[in-house]
This record gives C-alpha cells, sequence and structure tokens, in this order.
C-alpha cells in the first residue's frame, strides 16, 4: 500500500478494546496511522455496539465528522450533520415475548435497555452490573436508574441487555440463542454485555448501508474488531483483523490478528500497508 493508492478504499473499525485504549483514548500513533491511510484515500466508519448518545462523546474526543454505524447496526448516524441516516427499532411486545422464554428456561434476568433516538438514554434495572464502572475511564457510560418495571417499555427501544447471576456472557448467550433465536438476535458485545436485537440486525447492516452512501464495496472494505458481535462485520468485509485482546470465537474467523486494542494493533497493520 502505498499513498498512491489504496487497497482498501473502507477502513471499519470497532470502538471499545479495539481502536479504543482501555481508558478510552486513541493513541497519537493509531491516530496518525488512520488519517495516513484516509490522506492516502480511504474512508475510516466507525462501527461500534454502542448507541448514538454513547457514541457521540467518543466522535467529538476524534473530531470525527462522517457517517459511524452504531448500536450493532441499528442506526447510521451522520456526525458531521448531528443527525440519523437510519435508525431501525426493537418489537417491545416480541422483546417482552423472548425475555418470557429466556427467564422460563434459567430464571430472572437483569435488564437495561437502550431507547431509539439521538438522546436515548439507557435505562438499568437496580441489579444490573454496569459494565466499567468504577473504572477509570475518559468517556464513562451513562446509566439512567429504573423506578418501575413500565419504564423499559415507555418509548422506542434499539435493544435489551441481559444479564444472569449464575451464568456466563457465552453461556447466557447460547442459551438466549436455543430458546428465543426466532423472535430476537443475541449478540455478545463485550465483558458482562449480551443484547437481545432486532432479529436480523447486525454491524454488517449498518456498515452495508454506509459503505453504499459512500459508493463503496465490501471487496474494498477491512475491518478490525474484538467480540463475537464483530463477527458479521468480518463476514462482510474483504477482510477481518482481530485485535490480541479478542474473543477466541472472533479470532477463529479473523484473516489476521494483530496486536492488543492497547499496544497500537489498528496502527502496525495500516503502517505495515502503508509501507507498500
Amino acid at each position: 500500500m502505498s499513498r498512491r493508492g489504496v487497497p482498501y478504499r473502507l477502513i471499519a473499525t470497532d470502538l471499545d478494546g479495539t481502536l479504543l485504549q482501555s481508558d478510552d483514548t486513541v493513541s497519537d500513533r493509531t491516530r496518525a496511522a488512520l488519517a495516513a491511510a484516509v490522506e492516502a484515500g480511504a474512508a475510516h466508519i466507525v462501527v461500534t455496539g454502542r448507541s448514538v448518545p454513547w457514541t457521540r462523546p467518543i466522535l467529538e474526543y476524534l473530531d470525527y465528522r462522517g457517517i459511524a454505524v452504531c448500536g450493532q447496526g441499528a442506526q447510521v448516524f451522520h456526525a458531521g450533520e448531528q443527525r440519523l441516516i437510519t435508525s431501525v427499532t426493537l418489537d417491545r411486545d416480541v422483546a417482552e415475548l423472548a425475555l418470557s422464554k429466556i427467564e422460563a428456561e434459567i430464571g430472572p434476568l437483569a435488564l437495561a435497555v437502550s431507547r431509539d433516538g439521538l438522546d436515548g438514554e439507557v435505562i438499568a434495572a437496580p441489579d444490573y452490573r454496569k459494565p466499567g464502572e468504577g473504572e477509570e475511564t475518559a468517556h464513562p457510560l451513562p446509566y439512567v436508574a429504573m423506578n418501575e418495571p413500565s419504564d423499559f417499555w415507555a418509548a422506542p427501544l434499539t435493544k435489551v441487555y441481559i444479564q444472569h447471576a449464575r451464568l456466563g456472557d457465552d453461556e447466557l448467550a447460547e442459551v438466549a440463542r436455543r430458546v428465543a433465536g426466532d423472535l430476537v438476535g443475541v449478540m455478545m458485545a463485550g465483558e458482562g454485555v449480551v443484547e437481545l436485537l432486532p432479529l436480523g440486525l447486525t454491524k454488517a447492516t449498518g456498515l452495508a448501508l454506509a459503505a453504499d452512501r459512500l459508493g463503496v464495496r465490501a471487496t474494498e472494505a477491512i475491518a478490525f474488531g474484538d467480540m463475537p458481535n464483530d463477527t458479521p462485520m468480518f463476514e462482510w468485509a474483504a477482510y477481518g483483523v482481530a485485535m490480541e485482546n479478542a474473543h477466541s470465537e472472533l479470532k477463529a474467523v479473523a484473516d489476521a490478528v494483530t496486536a492488543s486494542h492497547d499496544a497500537d494493533g489498528i496502527a502496525l497493520v495500516l503502517e505495515r500497508l502503508l509501507a507498500g
């Protein structure tokens, strides 16, 4: 790869565990590598499980003005214009039915829900363990406490977060897919983060829409990620690169594995490509 021509016209990066370091910052080296790739003709698209309200502070920190894919593909957001291009919501009756089937199998779940829209809040039950709570990060995730169970269903949703007191993330996701996979999509997006989504929705859904707006094909895309929810993105793109800190399920389907998010894994790949 040289600055005269870029084999990948689109660089898709997950945020948490991929582009972002453990403290929610992006290193100067990774910023420089992305800037050089963009200067050479590639487009950079952020593709994240975070909903738009949780993504906007990161995009502002990055001075990102392009299209971002948020909410596991549910929301395609134009950062420069501060508007939603598309937004897919989860049918609340279907979500309640899926939850009832899962709880009939394994008992009570701890819940949180992500509301739709540019300012959609994440409402969490008292027993929901908030990932990252208490950690020192540049961009802590805001939650709103649930006052009554009806709060969950009072407004359109993009997703439902589920946790179980006994089952780990992999086991919980497996059970949810087995008993409710005909109703909702089930994704594991991080430690303590198992999500119920509109059926058929993935990061690849939103990324394909964003790429189409840019006139870029899947065969021209390279993707970086760290969790199983990045698998559809890897399947869509021509080349998928897992971080060293990635879940084993994603590493198994990746074309390559780079260094961790704390060791400039994205920059290492882009620098090699830029060097030809």
